[in-house]
């Protein structure tokens, strides 16, 4: 069985633990100092410093010459970061909303005007599978190099059964092509169709009773998401959707108080969803109850950057005891980055987040956002071996070295799957 030792790390982040990490237990990430580990097959075997690796290995009759070596000093080991907001399957741009926002124009009032999610929704209804596809494994590949190991894709560009089932095909069959681990979200509600204003309802049911059985069928996602935003869908709806759709099996997701405080996070709380994510409007009673149910905070710092908006009030959301995700929300409209050293940057320099925070929040957090945490999103025996390597010997150059990309190479259940060019 292949098994690779990586030796003296100048810093290696463990981020122990097997659920999400609430509060002031986001600081812990577990920095081991000249640290070491052995993987075996696609898991971890061994972790602790390079002495008690070494140490270990003896005592269980394994050589070090039947590994393959890697010498990270100089470099800091961490889990492979975890994206769990993105919309990354999609036809078409949006570059001209881009600058009309850049104008002034605003998100709702693009919308309100023809542009907005309903666009996406006519360029991806005329993309083909292969066409999504190999849109899809561009951006895929770029998110690997970012460190990316595990991400979160949605659908909801296409609110019909052909496309949202067109949309969840395209990122299963990539799942097996490449090494990032695909999770799927089914998210048909994610905008209005004209001739369903007024009737947001007989939208849902349509959703609930047409699609979805399809989608549970064929086994292409295991959680429900829908937006639920002023002249959107509202929280009775909302509330109606993720209960209905809780019934069918699905885990559930809720785009919440992004721009308008309707309270997303406490009907969140309410239906047990696993995470709200946006949360730039979130109320103080619906940090509490998120912290009261286990709701993951899984906030989108590069989109409220992109809007001009003001970011996720992170710092009140810890110190109330809630688990807090980072993610990119890639996508063609509010949100077309999914750089993550921008998003650790304005995680710590804009959302006065501690580096050990962000990194908690892109790896056993975000793991737990995605119903992982037991087996990514840490660094220890019997997790499986999903390892990032940065250039720089210390995590204070991530905000240091600002918005810059530092991995080095990425290993992804036990395989060496990127490295960077010198």
């Amino acid at each position: 069985m292949k098994r690779i030792l990586i030796l003296h790390a100048s810093q290696l982040v463990t981020c122990r633990g097997s659920h999400a990490k609430k509060g002031a237990e986001m600081q812990e990430i577990g920095v081991i100092e000249d640290g070491a580990l052995l993987t075996e097959g696609e898991n971890i075997l061994l972790v602790g410093t390079t002495a008690e690796v070494l140490a270990e290995m003896e005592k269980r009759g394994i050589k070090v010459d039947d590994c393959a070596v890697t010498d990270a000093f100089g470099r800091t080991v961490l889990p492979g970061f975890v994206d769990s907001h993105t919309h990354f399957i999609f036809g078409g741009y949006r570059a001209d909303e881009f600058s009309w926002r850049l104008k002034g124009d605003s998100y709702m009032s693009i919308m309100e005007r023809g542009g907005g999610i309903n666009a996406t929704v006519t360029k991806t209804r005329e993309a083909s599978l292969a066409e999504l596809k190999e849109s899809g494994m561009d951006r895929l590949t770029t998110m690997l190099a970012f460190g990316v190991t595990t991400v979160e894709g949605k659908s909801g560009y296409g609110l019909d059964l052909d496309t949202e089932i067109r949309q969840l095909e395209a990122m299963k069959e990539l799942e097996s092509e490449q090494p990032v681990e695909i999770v799927r979200t089914f998210l048909g509600p994610h905008s209005v169709l004209p001739e369903y204003k007024g009737k947001e309802r007989e939208f849902l049911d349509l959703m609930l009773d047409t699609v979805m059985p399809v989608v549970r069928e064929r086994k292409l996602a295991e959680f429900a998401d829908i937006f639920t935003e002023q002249n959107v869908f509202s929280i009775e709806d909302s509330r109606y959707y993720l209960n209905r759709a809780k019934e069918m099996g699905f885990a559930l997701k809720i785009h919440a108080d992004e721009m308008m405080p309707l309270n997303g996070a406490g009907l969140a709380a309410e239906t047990g969803c696993i995470s709200a994510d946006h949360l730039l409007k979130a109320s103080e009673e619906g940090i509490r109850a998120m912290a009261e149910n286990g709701t993951i905070a899984t906030l989108l710092p590069a989109t409220a950057f992109c809007l001009k908006e003001e970011f996720a009030n992170a710092r009140k959301m810890i110190e109330e005891g809630c688990a807090v995700a980072l993610a990119s929300d890639l996508n063609p409209g509010s949100c077309f980055t999914n750089s993550i050293p921008l998003l650790m940057a304005l995680g710590c320099i804009y959302m006065h987040m501690s580096i050990e925070e962000v990194i908690t929040a892109l790896t056993i957090n975000g793991a737990a956002a995605v119903g992982r945490a037991d087996r990514i999103g840490s660094l220890e025996p019997g997790k499986q071996a999903d390892i990032v390597f940065l250039r720089f010997p210390s995590i204070n150059y991530i905000p240091y070295h600002t918005a810059i990309n530092l991995v080095d190479c990425v290993i992804k259940k036990g395989d060496l799957v990127w490295e960077a060019q010198v």
